[in-house]
């Protein structure tokens, strides 16, 4: 049977996914707008900079409704984010009030281990499509004998 601890981890990984989406589009909102704004062939780098921090308040629904005004592409995959927002929402907002006790008895636990196992497929289907719209393929990378060398601390991304 599930214990509590299970159930906060998949809590933090279902987190982490709907991070990684929120991410991936506000990256996309930045390349567009930076495009639009010269900012890739003429350096300023304080109007960058305000666009980032603009870009990184934003929520999940407005980076999509953001894109939206920017780019049809979305509009190929708006069933999937419009789920994922709801998914995301219920999560942050209302998981452990709508799932109340459940936390205290085994097939409690097995049901919100289940009900977040969905938001996190949810979450990760939107993400993967979104990499998709972006030039990278996921699904390929998962199968791909590929090196990882990835970061292991805290990289700034703006000067103070």
């Amino acid at each position: 049977m599930p214990t509590l601890d299970e159930v906060y981890r998949k809590f933090g990984e279902t987190a982490e996914a709907a991070q990684l989406l929120e991410t991936q589009l506000g990256t996309m909102l930045l390349l567009i707008s930076g495009a639009e704004g010269n900012l890739f062939s003429e350096a300023d780098p304080k109007r960058a900079s305000d666009l980032y921090r603009t870009i990184n308040r934003r929520t999940l629904g407005q980076l999509v409704k953001s894109l939206n005004n920017k780019t049809p592409s979305l509009e190929a995959i708006e069933a999937l984010l419009s789920n994922a927002l709801l998914e995301r929402n219920r999560l942050f907002h209302s998981f452990y009030r709508l799932h109340n006790f459940h936390r205290n008895s085994d097939e409690g636990r097995a049901s919100m281990l289940d009900d977040m196992e969905a938001m996190h497929d949810t979450l990760l289907r939107a993400y993967k499509a979104v990499m998709l719209l972006s030039g990278v393929d996921l699904e390929a990378l998962i199968g791909a004998d590929v090196e990882h060398n990835a970061p292991t601390a805290h990289v700034p991304i703006l000067e103070n």
